[in-house]
């Protein structure tokens, strides 16, 4: 990379990892805008899943407090099976039409709550969460995102932000472990990438604690808004991306 291309993805690396302080997810609608014009997508991918495996670890460590082992379990349990089969899907279904598909829904969903002040909220169940990380995990498998579903579940729940957040972003992070290991695996970390990668980090670093300090100044209402509007732009990037 040279001066001025390294400096926007440095850039973009502090908004994607602020984003995501901010709201516990949605990194990589952020920075693939960008990323995509100066890699390749396999590239954008796997970066995205090394930064992602940093920033969900670190805010996952401070959001300890609201973890639960047993309601995490059934939504990554389901996840484990969704995101290979999501991906073997690939092969016989046209990703394009997922994606506008999903991408329709979260518009539609987003700008209803949006719109509507309160939520009443479904009582949870054990084959609904089984249900909700598989297919979480199909939609990571074929699209690469595997936030948008189980965050609409953990707000239809009716959590609070901290238990919102300690759900969803240690299922998105075991995603991204199974994704980076299918693309180590295949070659496409390389030795350059990981310099790419190094380049990233300090900036990955203050952008995630911008974040998390903006966070901890979030009421519940807020909270909700800011994921309701990183849920529209992930159905819009889909449809019209």
């Amino acid at each position: 990379m040279d001066g001025p291309i390294l400096a926007l993805f440095v850039l973009s690396t502090f908004v994607g990892g602020m984003v995501n302080g901010l709201a516990g997810f949605a990194m990589g609608l952020v920075v693939s805008g960008v990323w995509l014009h100066i890699l390749t997508p396999a590239q954008t991918a796997a970066l995205i899943c090394g930064y992602g495996i940093l920033v969900q670890s670190y805010s996952i460590w401070k959001m300890r407090h609201a973890l639960n082992l047993r309601t995490l379990a059934p939504f990554i349990g389901g996840g484990l099976f969704g995101v290979p089969i999501g991906a073997v899907l690939l092969g016989y279904i046209k990703p394009d039409f997922v994606r506008d598909g999903v991408g329709v829904l979260l518009i539609a969903y987003s700008s209803y709550f949006l719109i509507r002040p309160h939520v009443h909220s479904v009582k949870p169940s054990l084959p609904a969460d089984v249900t909700v990380g598989f297919v979480n995990g199909i939609l990571g498998g074929m699209t690469g995102l595997t936030g948008p579903v189980i965050t609409i579940w953990c707000q239809l729940r009716g959590l609070r932000k901290d238990e919102q957040r300690a759900v969803f972003q240690p299922v998105i992070l075991a995603a991204f472990v199974l994704t980076a290991i299918s693309l180590t695996a295949n070659g496409t970390v390389t030795f350059d990438l990981m310099r790419v990668y190094l380049y990233g980090l300090p900036a990955l670093g203050a952008g995630l604690w911008v974040g998390l300090k903006l966070y901890g100044h979030l009421n519940e209402d807020t909270f909700r808004k800011v994921v309701l509007v990183l849920l529209m732009l992930s159905g819009l990037v889909l449809v019209f991306g």
